[in-house]
């Protein structure tokens, strides 16, 4: 049976990461790192902390979040 090819994607240089992961992170560095580090505990079965990794990935993300304030409704 032929092995299943995947289409290649573009990487970051420094860190081999797929640019993609990357995009609008504030320290791309920073966000390679924990990606690589998730990855291989991921790899050796160990215990991945969800909340933590989603977490770091959000106060990576560069973009500003819009905060939507309430409206009153008027009385009648």
């Amino acid at each position: 049976m032929a092995r299943r090819r995947f289409r290649k994607v573009a990487k970051d240089k420094k860190t081999g990461v797929p640019k993609k992961y990357l995009s609008g992170a504030k320290n791309k560095a920073a966000k390679a790192a924990e990606i690589k580090r998730t990855s291989e505990a991921y790899k050796r079965g160990e215990f991945i902390d969800i909340k933590a990794v989603q977490k770091s990935r959000v106060n990576q993300d560069g973009t500003k979040k819009k905060t939507t304030k309430r409206r009153r409704r008027k009385k009648s």
